[in-house]
């Protein structure tokens, strides 16, 4: 899970819009963050397409050719090609008006397009080409002309008006980045943000604890609550407040004003020496926190949500629970969660014996899957955006990287356990969900058709890590009532979707038995957010109302601090 924090809301679901920078998203969102490939393979996998080219040269000789004459129009003023709408790079008026950067800007669009069609040309297995698509991708938008001083006349302008200033800022910004983050360009200023007081703010205490997680219980808005509590589960490769981000802006937050009693898990952020820990490791902390939950509430029964990775680990749990006969758990809501991995997608076309087998090396050698390198790795995803975008802002205008809370949750960082990451990566290759007893955790065979659960999915039109046709199928997997509805927006911004939010849009229909494209082709649109659909779902399986509780915890489960607790601090840093 992270950020699409630059994702703004579709047209909706009909409106279709196919230009090469959208043929090579959808490339990138084949790229899984969990398998990082190093530079040797992206070396490998773009020479395979130009050795190709060379060996077909019929193929090769049209493709100049027609770059060639692409060129020739462009020097001598005749061509009409123009960037993609949307493509803020050439947002200047200088790129329309003035006749040099037009012809640059021009020339890069024209040899952009050649070598991404010759990645069609050539004869390639499918994996081969989307290798060396995304590998040229890379390759591309970085020698864009915007990324250069010389070749964006907004950092000439600045600089001409600052007198310099711009670019000694600039300086000051590259040098911060080269020895404090990475290299990367920061993506958030982070100095208006602090946890606890404008991010992860809801009142509420810790009221348990064990190496694993923090359990937090969040102070009751109304006077009185619904008698069945709700567990959120977040994904361990994030920290737990993109679900309680900012007041007004938190999903903790307004289902505690609906009148649910809340409670939230607050992973450790691990070092090597837990590199040991897996799904077991996890089932047992969730089995235990939502004891406590029970203990505290006097509920026999609760429902949950997840977040993405952490949907995998609850899926998983509950799992465990079927197999032991246990039914605590009522509900279970999946947010842009991927169970199924055989849904077809371009996800599997990068994954290899051998980049499976690096990762798992590497991580095993440092102990964890760092924090930093799943941010590189999702920043690879959307280079543009995630990268260059900074590039320019903070380097070549010198100005400071915006102050969002979405991204300075996205750049507070987490590690995953070695023993995690590969068994993660053993459940997307094996697809093991979706295979009754495959699966073992905690000596108990994980079979989801025995979850009686009843299952709410969320998915994402506009989503390139988890995407919403596969997130489709994860309420079909379970034997409950199912019910799934897909956001008009982005990865986190389906998740970060207050009633505030005025270009929300989402879409419901009856899931049995359809495919996705004929689900979403049936489906009712309707204003708003999800979170208003959701919490009349889920007052339906919350048992009848109850004074809200006075103090939080119990004598058992005495409050130990206040949110967000001890854990949510921990940096990789």
């Amino acid at each position: 899970m992270a950020s699409t924090a630059t994702t703004t809301a579709s047209d909706g679901p009909r409106a279709h819009h196919d230009p090469l920078g959208e043929r090579v998203l959808i490339s990138a969102m084949a790229v899984n963050p969990l398998v990082v490939m190093d530079r040797s393979q992206l070396v490998a996998a773009a020479a395979r397409v130009l050795i190709r080219g060379l060996l077909e040269p019929e193929r090769l000789g049209r493709r100049v050719a027609g770059l060639g004459k692409d060129l020739w129009e462009i020097a001598v003023g005749r061509s009409q090609r123009a960037p993609d709408a949307g493509d803020r790079r050439f947002a200047d008026p200088a790129f329309r008006d003035h006749a040099f950067y037009r012809r640059v800007m021009q020339a890069y669009l024209a040899w952009r397009q050649a070598l991404h069609q010759l990645v069609d040309d050539v004869e390639l297995d499918p994996k081969s080409r989307e290798r060396g698509r995304f590998a040229l991708t890379l390759l591309t938008e970085a020698l864009a002309p915007t990324n250069t001083l010389v070749g964006n006349p907004a950092a000439l302008k600045r600089a001409f008006e600052t007198g310099g200033a711009s670019l000694w800022s600039g300086l000051r910004h590259f040098w911060t980045d080269l020895t404090e983050h990475g290299g990367l360009p920061s993506q958030v200023d982070e100095r208006p943000f602090l946890v606890g007081a404008n991010l992860g703010a809801t009142p509420g205490q810790v009221v348990f604890r064990n190496e694993v997680l923090e359990l937090i219980q969040y102070r009751p808005a109304t006077p009185a609550v619904r008698e069945r509590p709700i567990l959120m589960i977040p994904p361990q490769i994030n920290k737990y407040y993109v679900l309680d981000l900012a007041p007004g802006r938190s999903l903790i937050e307004h289902t505690v004003q609906q009148g649910f009693q809340v409670f939230a898990v607050s992973w450790r952020n691990v070092t090597p020496a837990q590199r040991e820990w897996g799904l077991g490791t996890y089932v047992q902390a969730l089995k235990e926190a939502s004891d406590a939950v029970r203990a505290i509430t006097g509920s026999p029964r609760l429902n949950v949500g997840a977040a993405c990775a952490g949907g995998i680990t609850t899926a998983v749990f509950l799992g465990h629970l079927a197999a032991l006969g246990d039914d605590r758990v009522a509900s279970a809501t999946f947010l842009v969660t991927v169970l199924d991995t055989a849904i077809p997608s371009l996800v599997g076309l990068f994954l290899s014996e051998k980049t499976i087998a690096s990762s798992i090396r590497r991580s095993r050698k440092q102990g964890v899957l760092s924090g930093a390198a799943l941010a590189r790795a999702f920043s690879l995803l959307r280079p543009n955006d995630l990268v260059w975008n900074y590039w320019v802002n903070n380097y070549l205008l010198g100005a400071d990287p915006p102050a969002f809370d979405v991204l300075y949750w996205n750049d507070d960082a987490t590690n995953l356990p070695a023993t995690l990451h590969a068994e993660f990566l053993a459940l997307f290759v094996e697809n093991a969900l979706c295979k009754p007893g495959a699966l073992e955790v905690l000596d108990t065979p994980i079979d989801l058709s025995q979850v009686r659960a009843d299952v709410y999915g969320v998915g994402a039109l506009g989503d390139h890590i988890t995407p919403w046709e596969a997130c489709f199928r994860t309420p079909q997997l379970f034997a409950g009532d199912k019910t799934f509805v897909a956001s008009n927006s982005g990865h986190i911004q389906s998740i970060v979707s207050p009633p505030s939010n005025l270009k929300a849009r989402y879409f419901t229909s009856d899931v049995s038995g359809l495919d996705p494209q004929t689900w979403l082709a049936g489906a009712e649109e309707h204003k708003g957010t999800w979170w208003t659909h959701w919490t009349r779902w889920l007052h339906a399986r919350s048992g009848a109302d109850r004074p809200a509780p006075v103090e939080l915890g119990s004598v058992a489960h005495p409050p130990l601090m206040a949110a967000p607790g001890r854990y949510v601090h921990q940096s990789i840093r």
